[in-house]
């Protein structure tokens, strides 16, 4: 296992990803992050935070629960009354961008209805493509082998990424 973002690192980054969707969409009234269920909620939760700090915007964060290695295989749900996002403005959270595959069948769920705009966050961005999908908001960029996956560890204060 290499590590590629330590607990402090990881920090930084969240922080910084933060700051860039609000300065993306500081004239927004309300936004609404959605967290791919695992760490995609936790990382919404910690931009929530981060974004609560530093602006008056009413925030709301849910979850998007996926079947991440077959999303076709059942239905896509939110922890949200769906009706709340007709127009809203989105962002799309998860922790690393691989494939592309989730977060693709993820923003099949919001295309369902008339939105206002729809952002993407990812805390670590494989480039490993299958899917036309791409990250509006990255925290790290990284070129890896097709073998190699990236682990995210959202656990307090020893949270790290690492490639295995």
């Amino acid at each position: 296992m290499n590590n590629i973002l330590n607990h402090k690192e990881i920090e930084q980054k969240i922080t910084r990803l933060g700051h860039q969707v609000l300065e993306n969409c500081f004239e927004e009234p309300v936004i609404y992050i959605g967290g791919i269920c695992g760490n995609g909620l936790k990382l919404a939760n910690q931009l929530k935070s981060i974004m609560a700090s530093n602006s008056n915007q009413e925030i709301h964060v849910f979850e998007i629960t996926v079947n991440k290695d077959e999303p076709w295989s059942e239905p896509i749900t939110l922890s949200i009354d769906e009706k709340l996002l007709k127009n809203a403005y989105i962002i799309l959270v998860d922790d690393v961008l691989n494939s592309g595959k989730t977060m693709q069948y993820a923003l099949m769920k919001f295309l369902e209805r008339a939105t206002k705009s729809i952002k993407t966050v990812a805390l670590v961005d494989r480039t490993h493509r299958r899917y036309p999908i791409k990250a509006d908001f990255v925290g790290l960029s990284l070129s890896t082998t097709l073998k190699e996956r990236v682990e995210v560890d959202l656990d307090g204060e020893n949270s790290r990424a690492y490639l295995v």
